[in-house]
């Protein structure tokens, strides 16, 4: 059963700014913005007292803050309206091979966000070209499109992670590697029920040793299309294809 959301955010109602506060929760009294996010609304807003902006928690709840006091470093409010949200009918996992151009991988972090996933695992594989990543800077890419796009869950960025060791904590997921076989599309495959867990490999494709291991913990090969599609490319089209079932 898809999400159903009977008005739009709150944020997009009366056209707010949306903060991310990760420890936000409804019963919060005197409300604390962090150092930066006191200047961005000082200085790049210029919001005044009284004014109301829109907060989450990433984790479904949307609030409309009025601002109180605005000091240059330190920005405090009161909540004066809140909204829960149900979560995605589905917990997509995407565990992918970074890309050696990370502007590709942080394109895909951001889009993916904005389309809605739980979780995302970097993985090192055989071809993968890339072999360490900045998860500062990723985390702050996942922050923003959250914030752009008004949602209210934030994905979760796990550590980089080996390929044997992914495939070994994880089982009764989806494949998709570029060789030569029958394999049905994703649409066909994929549950939007539960967690659903896809693999996207490196530009060089899996090894034939590890979708050996994929197929061995009850992972199915399934396609993304006829055409080719670079790594991040194909995991937006993972994001998308399941989105849209859901609906």
């Amino acid at each position: 059963m898809a999400r159903s959301i009977s008005l739009p955010p709150l944020a997009y109602l009366f056209n707010m700014d949306l903060f991310y506060l990760p420890e936000l929760e409804q019963t919060t009294g005197d409300l604390l913005f962090s150092k930066e996010e006191s200047k961005h609304i000082n200085k790049v807003l210029r919001k005044k007292q009284g004014e109301k902006v829109s907060a989450t928690n990433g984790k479904g709840l949307e609030v409309v803050i009025q601002l109180t006091v605005l000091g240059t470093n330190q920005v405090h409010g009161i909540i004066i309206e809140a909204k829960e949200y149900p979560p995605l009918p589905y917990q997509l996992h995407i565990a992918i091979s970074p890309t050696k151009n990370m502007s590709r991988f942080e394109w895909f972090l951001e889009k993916a966000t904005e389309i809605g996933i739980h979780q995302i695992t970097p993985l090192l594989c055989s071809h993968s070209e890339r072999k360490t990543i900045k998860p500062e800077r990723l985390e702050k890419i996942i922050t923003a499109a959250l914030k752009q796009s008004q949602q209210f869950y934030r994905p979760q960025l796990n550590p980089l992670t080996s390929y044997k060791t992914f495939i070994d904590k994880n089982a009764n997921g989806l494949i998709a590697h570029c060789r030569e076989g029958d394999k049905p599309s994703l649409f066909s495959e994929a549950s939007v029920a539960g967690q659903l867990t896809i693999l996207i490999g490196p530009e060089g494709d899996f090894s034939e040793e590890e979708i050996k291991q994929a197929l061995n913990k009850n992972f199915k090969a399934i396609n993304l299309g006829k055409q080719r599609l670079r790594t991040e490319t194909a995991a937006i089209v993972a994001c998308h294809t399941i989105a849209l079932k859901a609906q």
